[in-house]
């Protein structure tokens, strides 16, 4: 004979049904979960180039600054042909490979910074700060940079589309020579919103070298190379999700009737 709680006949329930419901239930709710979540459980994974500093002519668009104590007519920045043997070898056949070389000069030791931003040409033909859009949901950022051997570090400056800045630490520049540095992209960063559209992509805004209080800095040099992403294209498609492009949405309202 099967003896019962009390709590048992009220609900009338054996427990090995209600076990079974229970598990019933998780699943339900965890394939529910997954549907409304769609987007956020990505499998196309690739790798894409934000910047690479070879064609001079779409890649010279950027700003440098320094903090206060910067010398004057400093800092200086231009494309220099060098680039990490790590990549390209020794480059034989002497293809237009270029990389982004900042001059730096300070006039005392402190928590200096230098700041690389991307920019792009206003109306007059004068650059304007203007972030790199990062395509998909990205999950980490790299690049090669050539070090001297300072106590610098670099940081990378990225912007989700609430327009707040986040800090990700690239690393220290205490090394001679190419190095590959990177970050990984938190989960704590918005990639999506609730609404459609929900891809909210992000976008790097600049580059920060920091300088250690007790480090030299009366001369110095640095280079930049192959700024790229891990990332995630895939995007759940749905019915009607023309109507979720801006540009399409504003061109059959305009043609629609009142």
């Amino acid at each position: 004979m099967e003896h019962f709680s009390s709590e048992q006949k009220e609900t009338g329930m054996r427990p090995g049904l209600r076990a079974f419901l229970g598990t019933v239930l998780g699943i339900a709710l965890f394939f529910t979960a997954a549907l409304v979540m769609g987007d956020e459980f990505t499998q196309t994974i690739a790798s894409k180039t934000l910047a690479t500093f070879d064609d001079s002519a779409n890649n010279a668009n950027w700003i440098v600054q320094g903090s206060k104590y910067a010398t004057q007519g400093f800092p200086q920045m231009q494309l220099v042909h060098a680039w990490p043997e790590a990549l390209y070898g020794k480059n034989r056949d002497n293809k237009p490979l270029f990389a982004l070389g900042v001059h730096g000069k300070f006039d005392r030791k402190s928590y200096n910074y230098i700041e690389m931003i991307p920019a792009a040409k206003d109306s007059s033909g004068k650059l304007q700060p203007q972030g790199i859009p990062i395509p998909g949901r990205v999950k980490s950022i790299n690049m090669w940079v050539w070090g001297a051997n300072y106590n610098y570090t670099l940081d990378a400056h990225i912007r989700d589309y609430q327009g707040i800045d986040h800090v990700l630490h690239l690393g220290s520049l205490l090394f001679a020579g190419w190095r590959d540095l990177g970050a990984a992209i938190s989960g704590a960063i918005p990639q999506s919103r609730p609404y459609i559209p929900k891809y909210a992509g992000l976008e790097l805004t600049k580059l920060v070298i920091w300088t250690a209080p007790d480090e030299k800095v009366d001369d110095f040099y640095f280079f930049i190379d192959e700024i790229t992403v891990i990332t995630d294209l895939f995007e759940t498609r749905f019915d009607g999700e023309d109507l979720a492009d801006p540009v399409t949405l504003n061109s059959l309202w305009q043609q629609g009737t009142k």
